[in-house]
């Protein structure tokens, strides 16, 4: 956990600023490395979906290490060994799923906290120098980890305004694809309403003086977001924008062609 980064990224957001991220999906660290030599505030690693295992994980939160740029695992639901092996291994926070409610959050909160308000191991990895730093950290680390709830569906919508009473977190993240679905319309980023549910949520977390972060499906859209009021925005997914891009270069030449599900279309 980078104390120093996690201070910076906070103090931006307290001064009104925007900060930008990537979400990574892909295998190659080199995504991390890039993002931080292009001083993006943040990246997030998607262990939730997709295929990364412990290695690559651990591969992309050390590209991370003595940069500004923080690491957030995206972690498959809440659980106390997951976010325990995670933030062992050196992340600087967590992103946790499915959050609807307070009880839930709470309990994501104690997974991030040494005792006694929490119920982290205390591990000799990256995190605490492999042992040779215990002190320093668990004397910190309470305090700077991001915890991240993500919501994304329609049913924490009620729940929002005592979610931001909870201490122990001030960035919350939104997922419309998933909050779609969870009101009828799976497959669509934004289904009918959710656009407004959305601007609710944020305008709660923005009320209780916290921080409200989703991502853009394009430059255009980035902007509107920015305006909106997002203060955490993230600019895309590097398989999205690898593939946006080089569809874009193909378009040029007439060699544009639309993925299929059948790999022989």
């Amino acid at each position: 956990m980078k104390t120093k980064a996690l201070k910076k990224f906070r103090a931006k957001l307290a001064k009104g600023e925007t900060v930008y991220g990537l979400w990574v999906t892909l295998e190659s660290a080199s995504i991390t490395d890039i993002a931080v030599a292009l001083g993006l505030d943040w990246v997030v690693v998607d262990a939730e979906h997709g295929h990364l295992d412990w290695k690559e994980i651990n591969a992309h939160i050390r590209a991370g290490l003595r940069s500004d740029t923080i690491v957030l695992v995206r972690i498959q639901e809440q659980s106390t060994s997951i976010t325990k092996r995670v933030l062992d291994i050196g992340a600087d926070g967590i992103i946790i799923p499915g959050i609807v409610n307070q009880t839930q959050l709470v309990e994501a909160i104690r997974d991030c906290h040494y005792p006694p308000s929490g119920r982290r191991g205390i591990g000799g990895e990256r995190a605490t120098v492999w042992g040779q730093c215990l002190n320093e950290h668990t004397s910190e680390a309470n305090e700077n980890v991001l915890v991240v709830p993500l919501i994304e569906h329609v049913s924490a919508l009620p729940q929002v305004e005592k979610m931001c009473k909870t201490e122990g977190v001030d960035t919350f993240f939104i997922g419309p694809a998933d909050f779609s679905a969870s009101v009828g319309f799976a497959g669509q980023w934004e289904g009918p309403g959710v656009a407004e549910q959305i601007i609710e949520i944020r305008d709660v977390i923005d009320s209780h003086n916290k921080y409200c972060g989703i991502m853009a499906t394009d430059t255009e859209n980035l902007s509107q977001r920015k305006d909106q009021g997002f203060r955490i925005l993230g600019i895309g997914s590097d398989a999205a924008l690898l593939l946006s891009t080089t569809r874009e270069i193909l378009n040029t030449v007439g060699q544009d062609k639309k993925p299929s599900l059948d790999p022989r279309a």
